[in-house]
């Protein structure tokens, strides 16, 4: 094949089908770029309206504020105007209503105070009333309490008698008891050394002498002592319940009274008097 038949060669067609699918490729391509044209001017129309829209409520808003303003300042105008033709200025009006409510809520703890203060009161005067009530309770048994020792000092006065001792000297008054034994040292007329010895125990100090007991007959209230006065020794023997039992001791003699007033089994109990010029015993340092 020489050139010239290859001028002559005829190029293949393309098929049917492909041509329809190229077509259709572009048709929907076109459709896509007026959609998109569409949306992109629809975005614009409603991004302006948007604009157009803010800008008229931006507008309102300043002549609300606006309008606002002025109706305070004419409030405040009304309001200065009241209380200038009331005599008062919006601080004094303030200045009055502090004073009030100061006022209230010191006269409320005022109030609370005078309450607590009562009730304080009325404790107090109750508790002193209860107590003039238990002094007057008190009284009451002291009263009592004295008339019955009245009573017993004159019982025991009229009990006390007077009696001859085993030296035959008429002795002062005896007392046979505790409580005589006390209204004769209130009556201070002697001395009184009160003693109570147990049968074998060594001879017991009384006063200025020494006294042991020697022997007891409880059953017919009898005892035996030792005395010992002077550095002499004297045998007081068998003598009975509220005897005297008397001697004489010291450098002037005197008389001394033992006087034994409670006998038991193997214990005697009673005093020693002596005359008030005789000394007493000396004290250890």
């Amino acid at each position: 094949m020489n050139e010239n038949d290859r001028a002559y060669v005829v190029q293949p067609k393309a098929p049917g089908w492909l041509v329809g699918v190229a077509v259709a490729g572009l048709v929907l391509a076109l459709g896509a770029l007026g959609w998109s044209l569409g949306l992109q001017n629809h975005y614009n129309a409603a991004q302006a309206q948007y604009q157009q829209d803010l800008a008229t409520a931006n507008q309102r808003n300043s002549a609300l504020d606006q309008k606002l303003e002025e109706t305070n300042e004419r409030m405040r105008a009304q309001a200065e105007t009241l209380g200038q033709s009331v005599g008062l200025t919006q601080k004094q009006l303030e200045d009055k209503s502090n004073q009030l409510i100061a006022a209230q809520r010191a006269s409320a703890a005022v109030t609370s105070r005078l309450a607590k203060a009562q009730e304080a009161t009325a404790k107090q005067v109750g508790d002193v009333q209860n107590d003039v009530s238990a002094v007057k309770t008190d009284v009451g048994g002291v009263k009592t309490d004295v008339a019955t020792t009245q009573a017993d000092l004159a019982a025991t006065k009229s009990q006390m008698n007077s009696m001859k001792g085993d030296e035959g000297v008429m002795s002062g008054l005896i007392a046979t008891n505790h409580d005589e034994l006390m209204e004769l040292k209130r009556r201070g007329e002697r001395t009184y050394y009160e003693f109570k010895l147990h049968k074998g125990d060594p001879a017991q100090n009384v006063g200025t002498i020494k006294l042991a007991l020697k022997k007891v007959d409880q059953k017919k209230s009898k005892f035996t002592l030792a005395v010992n006065s002077d550095d002499k020794n004297i045998e007081k023997k068998d003598k009975n319940l509220d005897e005297p039992v008397q001697f004489y001791s010291g450098k002037t003699p005197a008389l001394f009274e033992i006087v034994v007033n409670n006998v038991s089994k193997n214990e005697v109990s009673g005093y020693l008097s002596t005359p008030k010029n005789v000394p007493g015993p000396i004290q250890a340092p």
